[in-house]
């Protein structure tokens, strides 16, 4: 096998790797678990992203007609009180949460009891939901598209260190092109579809997805410019790479909009 063939396989795997890690741990990847009561094993799966057009389902299957539950609810880092809403179903329990306006969040958990028994799922913590408008599907998909293809050319480009005779002004040329498409015109008009807003980050606020890719961005054009400037730039270009794979973990909207009821409200 060719060693260029090698280098695209492994950027692939590397790639696909990193990107399954910042979708499973991010804070809108729905929080999975499972609890145990009256002997038995129950597994939930409850929401934390969900769109402001319509209430947000919530639902446990407790496969028992005598347990009952109860949803409660608050607007995040606004109400002290929860809101109760009783839970209907047999084998299943359900309940709504009501839909909220864009970068809302709510705090909720469902209590079950049955008799003088009662649990909490989760029995740690609330789960936290933001609600965001819709994006439309042909903005959004060519922006996941890009932005994956940044990754891959990052860590393609990168493994070219490893090349005995590296060829780095293309691939750092597209590698920057396509992130600057992706994460700087593509990623704004999503946001602003979903919150908005069309940049959060740097110097506006505090958005780490938007910084994020602030800094990957600006460290490549730097390795583009040691490229330009240095007789070996290796090791700049091999630093973007590790530099960009880092900052590709990080979980996609932490520290993303989040709506302050205090504006739009009052007790």
């Amino acid at each position: 096998m060719k060693k260029i063939v090698l280098f695209w396989i492994i950027a692939f795997i590397i790639t696909a790797a990193s990107a399954v890690f910042q979708r499973m741990t991010g804070p809108t990847y729905p929080l999975s678990g499972k609890v145990t009561f009256e002997g038995k094993e129950l597994k939930y799966k409850f929401d934390r992203s969900h769109s402001t057009s319509e209430d947000c389902k919530v639902s446990l299957a407790v496969n028992d007609n005598s347990v009952k539950g109860v949803l409660f609810w608050r607007k995040y880092k606004f109400d002290k009180e929860y809101n109760r809403v009783e839970m209907s179903g047999n084998d299943t329990l359900t309940a709504f949460l009501p839909k909220q306006p864009s970068a809302g969040k709510l705090e909720y958990y469902v209590e079950l009891y049955k008799d003088e028994k009662v649990i909490d799922a989760p029995n740690d913590r609330a789960v936290v939901i933001r609600f965001k408008d819709d994006v439309p599907i042909w903005l959004l998909i060519p922006h996941v598209i890009f932005m994956f293809a940044a990754m891959l050319l990052s860590t393609r480009t990168g493994l070219e260190y490893f090349n005995e005779e590296p060829d780095f002004k293309k691939l750092t040329e597209w590698t920057i092109g396509i992130l600057l498409i992706g994460g700087f015109i593509l990623g704004p008009l999503v946001q602003q579809y979903a919150f908005g807003a069309l940049w959060t980050g740097f110097p506006f606020g505090y958005d780490l997805t938007d910084n994020k890719t602030l800094i990957a961005a600006l460290v490549w054009i730097f390795a583009w410019y040691k490229i330009k400037k240095s007789p070996n730039p290796k090791l700049w270009v091999l630093i973007a790479a590790v530099v960009m794979l880092i900052v590709f973990l990080i979980p996609h909207s932490v520290l993303g909009s989040e709506l302050d009821y205090s504006k739009i409200e009052s007790h």
